[in-house]
């Protein structure tokens, strides 16, 4: 996400940053840049006009001239301007009301507003402890109908059963009668979309937001289509009382036009941020957290969350259980390791939210992470082709336990005497973690593993 303008916007923001003394002229220059980065970005041209005019005020007014880093001080300027372009803060769903708490979505067809549906219903579940009902008001789609209730299945809330003779809104209104009835907190609303606004489509999902009265209507919208999804937003926005809007497909997004333009254009928040395919590829949007990736800063406190989610304590408690005892890390625990890093997203998931390394662009970062992926799906395979006994002591592995391995795992034999000389390197680490001032040799330990500070080579 916002690939290209993270490497644009930070290499421009590099040359000013070093600057002792910030000038019109020097900020003139800066400044176009940021006005090329977003332009191409495709975030709205007037949304463009209006952040370089703030940043420009800011910025050669007393707040950078009297600071002792002008550069720094401009660099937090656009960060600041950036947040505020966003919507400066988190803004949560308003769910206070009698229950059942009604959320309508609305939005084009295509745009993933069925996969949305089933992502908040685990999101609701999950993180706001709430019981869940979703139902589908799409009777062009049968399709559309079966796929809710495949996604309800799979994340654990109720699906009100619909068809295509039914009315729409008989079927939101019957949907909301029986969540009553099951003492149910949340109904989530699924409607009916097409491949452009129509005055048909309107005057539909006018009239079931008037027969259901929502606590948030949501518009979901393809962040793909860039500055084109905060006019179709805007569109939406004139026919109905939107709260709120979720950007859909934002991991395929390397512009991160729509993010810039939908609240300045809407006026409406940017809620949740849909990052993929799975049930948990939802992220709320905080403006300030964007920011940061946006300017290479990272966003350590949505990896942290993530971590918090995604990461098994109980296997985590375990592992250094055993350590303590003396006992040795074995290759089960390393396949434990990568299938827990694969749970938080794999090295995209994990680089996505780092702040960027040593000057290397999002390009070079991600072409190391491919690599890295790739290894890590290796390692795994070749350890899955392994025996239980073969995983708990690697030293039983014979020339013939390796030819058989290579073949179960469609690898080299080489590859499998390097992966158990890895092995043993972080054993050695592993000890160490657990002796005094064990993580500074940890550290130590992992520099000579893999060379140049890059991943081990394959």
């Amino acid at each position: 996400m916002f690939e290209n303008l993270t490497d644009r916007l930070s290499l421009t923001l590099r040359h000013v940053t070093g600057k002792a003394k910030l000038t019109e002229d020097n900020i003139k220059d800066t400044l176009r840049e940021v006005r090329m980065a977003l332009l191409e970005a495709d975030v709205a041209l007037p949304v463009v006009k209006d952040f370089v005019n703030r940043v420009k005020d800011r910025a050669v007014g007393t707040e950078v001239s009297k600071s002792l880093t002008p550069g720094q001080a401009f660099v937090k300027i656009v960060r600041a301007e950036l947040e505020e372009l966003m919507g400066a803060a988190n803004e949560d769903l308003s769910l206070s009301v009698a229950p059942p708490a009604v959320v309508l979505m609305a939005g084009l067809q295509g745009a993933g507003k069925t996969t949305t549906v089933g992502k908040l219903a685990r999101f609701l579940k999950e993180r706001k402890k709430k019981t869940v009902l979703v139902v589908s008001a799409d009777v062009y789609r049968p399709a559309a109908i079966k796929q809710l209730e495949t996604l309800a299945a799979e994340v654990g809330v109720t699906f009100f059963p619909s068809d295509t003779s039914q009315r729409p809104v008989d079927i939101a209104q019957a949907a909301i009668r029986e969540a009553k009835l099951k003492f149910i907190d949340v109904v989530l609303v699924d409607t009916a979309g097409r491949l452009a606004i129509d005055s048909e489509m309107m005057a539909e999902i006018q009239a079931i937001h008037g027969a259901i009265n929502p606590a948030e209507t949501l518009f979901v919208v393809d962040a793909m289509t860039g500055q084109d999804a905060a006019n179709t937003a805007k569109a939406f926005g004139d026919a109905l009382p939107l709260t709120g809007v979720v950007l859909t497909k934002v991991d395929g997004d390397a512009r991160g036009g729509a993010a810039l333009s939908v609240r300045s254009i809407t006026g409406k928040p940017i809620k949740f941020l849909g990052m993929g395919e799975k049930s948990d590829a939802l992220e709320p949007f905080h403006p300030d957290r964007i920011a940061s990736r946006i300017l290479g800063m990272g966003d350590v406190l949505s990896l942290i969350e993530q971590a918090e989610q995604t990461l098994d304590r109980e296997k985590a408690e375990k592992l250094t259980k055993k350590l303590k005892k003396g006992k040795g890390f074995d290759l089960e625990d390393f396949r434990d390791q990568l299938q827990q890093m694969k749970n938080m997203g794999g090295l995209g998931g994990l680089m996505d939210k780092l702040p960027s390394i040593g000057g290397m662009n999002l390009s070079q970062m991600g072409n190391a992470q491919g690599a890295a992926e790739k290894q890590f799906m290796q390692m795994e395979a070749i350890i899955n082709s392994m025996t239980p006994a073969e995983r708990r002591n690697p030293d039983i592995i014979s020339g013939s336990r390796k030819r058989r391995i290579a073949l179960g795992s469609g690898t080299q034999v080489q590859d499998i005497g390097r992966l158990i000389k890895q092995h043993k390197q972080m054993q050695k680490m592993m000890k160490k973690v657990t002796a005094k001032g064990g993580m500074s040799k940890m550290m130590r330990g992992m520099g000579s593993m893999f060379p140049g500070g890059g991943m081990p080579k394959f």
